[in-house]
């Protein structure tokens, strides 16, 4: 079973990082968050792995633990400001400016809302897929995508503009 875990991890690790860090927006949260998650779920390993379901598994740990921990941050204030700092900071180097006003964009939204953009068009799960992750009905999946969607519009237009285009035409 360490095998299959170890196996697990190296093949997720990465996509794991790039989801934690959309939901966070910071490098370092972004690790901890990771490797929390993985504590989380080698834990409960032997379950998981019978299931089949470890990606779905790490994820509704990561996504609960990314919103305790928002929770944690707003309940002190001064945490925030240094975080959002600091997330300015550590933006990568080899970023274009649309990707940093969209990571930008995207710090600003909720939470969950933030999880369900991750899920949905990150990570490409079904709205049913996503609701079960988070744990939420299938209407609050689409409502949060919406508003998501929507807020983003008003914060980066330019980059979801260009999105939106390239969606247009890769449909037949």
């Amino acid at each position: 079973m360490r095998d299959d875990f170890e196996a697990w991890v190296h093949a997720r690790s990465r996509a794991l990082a790039r989801a934690a860090y959309l939901l966070v927006g910071d490098v370092h949260l972004a690790e901890d968050l990771v490797q929390e998650t993985l504590g989380r779920v080698a834990q409960r390993w032997e379950r998981v792995a019978r299931q089949g379901t470890p990606d779905a598994y790490a994820h509704r740990v990561m996504n609960n633990l990314a919103v305790d921990g928002w929770r944690r941050r707003v309940r002190r204030p001064r945490e925030v400001a240094e975080t959002a700092h600091e997330s300015a900071d550590s933006a990568p180097a080899s970023g274009t400016t649309e990707a940093l006003a969209l990571r930008d964009a995207l710090m600003r939204l909720t939470v969950k809302q933030r999880a369900v953009l991750v899920l949905r068009f990150y990570e490409d799960y079904t709205e049913v897929q996503t609701a079960g992750l988070m744990g939420c009905s299938v209407s609050t999946v689409k409502s949060q995508t919406r508003h998501a969607l929507q807020r983003l519009r008003e914060l980066a237009p330019d980059v979801l503009a260009e999105f939106d285009d390239r969606r247009e035409v890769a449909q037949p």
